[in-house]
């Protein structure tokens, strides 16, 4: 018989935790327990494993040889399970399916079609950060997401749902309030919000830097979220570049949105697993792609969505 130890998927992700943060107390606070239970917690997988995973420094935590060896195979374990479990309940019945989203984007019109289709399926739907999506799927918390590109796609099937103009967000008093579109141009020395922990390909598209003449985009202030985008433009200290979601109520009264003239449009997909076998992903697929598209009509104006940094 094999004496490998029966390992506690409990634990390997409170490993995974403390790996991603290098720091117990954020962990700890991620994981909603205590840093005295999540130590005795790391000691009890190390002691199955019979060896050591992370040591303590005067500067924080930091991964041991054995740790990182055991990190990517941990985590690959934690999916496996995840996958597992997802496929399990997929094959049960009634179905379930878990539809995520990101904000500024409507799903209502796609799940209610979903749910008349199939009355006895367990539908959801889930508000993620704009970052979480591709981590959401390949974990399976998700099984279809409704986002805007850009993302990676690796392991992904996405699908072009429909187009968004982009617009600039400013305060009801800045100088271009009033004017009925703008080009990169009229921005040119115009600070953009960026992202304290930033995606290239992200920032790149929803700044638009660098621009088409080759120059960076300027600067701007560094934001956690998107409400501090929010009141940065209406305080005057930036703009930024959203996309325009004309069936949406205006989101503040002292922000302005006018639509840019001379860029590709946001494009609002569908993600869902590559392969993926849950006969309610293909239905709301078919489901997606029959209402959500509708969402296209309409002009660019004062209603606008997007992430931390714009999108």
């Amino acid at each position: 018989m094999s004496d490998s130890p029966d390992l506690d998927l409990r634990l390997v992700r409170y490993f995974t935790t403390v790996a991603e943060h290098l720091h117990f107390g954020r962990a700890a606070e991620a994981l909603h327990i205590t840093q005295p239970s999540l130590s005795r917690q790391i000691r009890s997988l190390e002691r199955q494993l019979g060896a050591r995973l992370l040591d303590r420094t005067s500067r924080g935590t930091r991964l041991t040889e054995a740790g990182e060896v055991f990190l990517p195979r941990a985590t690959a374990l934690l999916r496996s399970a995840a996958r597992a479990a997802a496929q399990t309940r997929a094959a049960a019945w009634p179905a379930r399916l878990t539809v995520g989203y990101t904000f500024g984007v409507i799903v209502t019109p796609a799940v209610r079609e979903l749910r008349r289709r199939h009355p006895d399926a367990d539908v959801r739907t889930l508000h993620l950060p704009w970052k979480e999506p591709r981590a959401a799927l390949l974990d399976h918390r998700m099984d279809a997401v409704v986002t805007r590109l850009p993302l990676a796609t690796g392991g992904l099937d996405v699908t072009v749902l429909y187009n968004e103009p982009r617009v600039v967000l400013v305060a009801i008093d800045h100088r271009l309030a009033g004017r009925e579109s703008v080009t990169l141009d009229d921005i040119a020395g115009e600070p953009l919000p960026r992202l304290s922990d930033p995606d290239p390909e992200w920032e790149a598209f929803w700044r638009i830097d660098p621009r088409p003449d080759g120059s960076p985009a300027p600067g701007g202030p560094v934001i956690e979220d998107i409400e501090d985008k929010f009141e940065l433009i209406a305080t005057g200290e930036a703009v930024a570049i959203a996309a325009a979601v004309p069936t949406m109520a205006r989101y503040r009264s002292d922000i302005v949105a006018i639509p840019l003239r001379g860029v590709q449009p946001s494009h609002v997909v569908l993600a869902t697993r590559a392969g993926e076998r849950n006969r309610l992903v293909a239905a709301f697929r078919k489901a997606a792609s029959a209402t959500l598209t509708s969402w296209r009509e309409g002009p660019a104006s004062s209603e606008a969505a997007g992430g931390p940094a714009g999108g």
